[in-house]
Formats: C-alpha cells, structure tokens, sequence
C-alpha cells in the first residue's frame, strides 16, 4: 500500500506545483531619479495627517453630542 501511495504522490505532486503562482518582488537598487523637495514633503505629510487624524479628531470634538439620546 505504501508503494502505491507513492507512486500517486509522484504523479500528482508535479502536476499541482505547476498551478501555483510565483510572485516576486520588484526591488530597485538606484537611487532616485528626482529628489522630492521640502516643500513637496511637506503637502504630503500634511494630507497624510489630515487624512488619518481628522477623523478622529472630528469624533473626539463632538464626544458629547454623539453621547446624547435624542
């Protein structure tokens, strides 16, 4: 019985490797093409705090309206 499951298990393993897919990962080693300036950075870092805080920010301000039963 062994040898059989064996002989299966060598048949089928090639067979279901081959549907699998490889990814891979795209990593570059240069440097940038174009330095990203200060004032660049700056309108970024803003729109991500903006984006993620404001939010919260705006449920925190109005903690005790939304706490009221109307």
């Amino acid at each position: 019985m062994p040898a059989f499951l064996r002989t299966i298990a060598s048949r089928a393993a090639p067979v279901l490797r081959a549907n699998s897919l490889t990814q891979t990962a795209n990593l570059y080693t240069r440097p940038a093409k174009e330095k990203i300036g200060v004032v660049e950075t700056t309108i970024a870092m803003s729109i991500f705090s903006i984006t993620i805080l404001g939010p919260s920010g705006w449920v925190l301000a109005h903690l005790e309206d939304y706490k009221k039963k109307e």
